[in-house]
């Protein structure tokens, strides 16, 4: 034993060294729980925005699901047909109109709203498109529909995973997707009146590319929107999810409507 060295109360002798050891140790321990803790804290936010994206899914598909079975009970029953013919222009303008001025509301004043109104509007939403789309039955065969259907799904889920994995960030390309749909539209507007024969081809080629762009867009938006809301509680992130399931559902049916003109053979 060293000179002027006295055990300590637990045997062991209190030497600079020994305490700065033990310092280190409970400094160590210390950044391993923390880094433990840390750890698990962001796998628990990535498993909840796992979840909240699957749930922005499953709202879309249910949405489409929805349009599908509206659609064809509205062929099977001609409701169309029949509610044209008592509504006249007047329906027919309300069919174009009314499906817009939802999206929209729904876009500005999802943040407003119950969960439970914005939900009812995204499914009334759907049931008024279904309602509108039965009548692809009057011009196209079944083949055609159901074939375009399948590309569609295909072509969809492919999209996604792509936007979902890919490193690429397609949220920069925003503005450009949002010049280039109003393009789009004031250009099918235009055909409506003039018919420039092949021009109709190449604007759902146009459109079709167009609409593939907006999927890996909002695959992506998605998730970033949820990063954004995430700590405004669980009321915010449903919204969010009806809000990006609106937008999914939006992408889906116009690539499905684009694919048809393009492959579907007219009855």
């Amino acid at each position: 034993m060293t000179f002027g060295q006295q055990p300590g109360s637990n045997g062991q002798y209190n030497t600079p060294d020994y305490n700065a050891a033990q310092v280190q140790y409970a400094q160590g321990y210390t950044q391993a729980a923390a880094a433990t803790i840390d750890a698990t804290a962001a796998y628990s936010y990535e498993q909840a925005r796992r979840v909240s994206v699957t749930r922005a899914y499953g709202e879309m598909t249910i949405g489409l699901i929805v349009t599908t079975v509206v659609a064809v009970l509205t062929q099977a029953t001609d409701a169309l047909l029949k509610f044209l013919s008592v509504t006249g222009m007047i329906g027919l303008i309300a069919l174009c109109v009314v499906p817009i001025v939802m999206a929209v509301v729904l876009g500005v004043r999802i943040a407003k709203m119950s969960v439970t109104t914005a939900r009812v509007m995204f499914y009334l939403f759907a049931v008024i498109m279904g309602f509108v789309l039965s009548v692809i039955f009057m011009v196209y065969d079944l083949g055609s529909i159901g074939v375009a259907l399948g590309i569609t799904a295909a072509f969809f889920f492919a999209l996604t995973m792509f936007g979902m994995t890919t490193k690429f960030n397609m949220l920069k390309a925003g503005p450009i997707l949002m010049v280039a749909l109003i393009v789009l539209i004031i250009s099918q507007i235009v055909l409506m009146f003039v018919n420039v024969g092949a021009m109709t081809q190449i604007m759902c080629a146009v459109g079709l590319v167009l609409f593939a762009g907006m999927t890996i867009y909002d695959a992506q938006s998605t998730r970033a929107l949820f990063t954004q809301y995430e700590a405004q509680g669980p009321e915010m992130i449903k919204k969010i999810s009806i809000l990006c399931a609106l937008n999914l559902y939006l992408d889906f049916v116009n690539m499905f409507l684009y694919i048809l003109q393009l492959l579907g053979s007219k009855d």
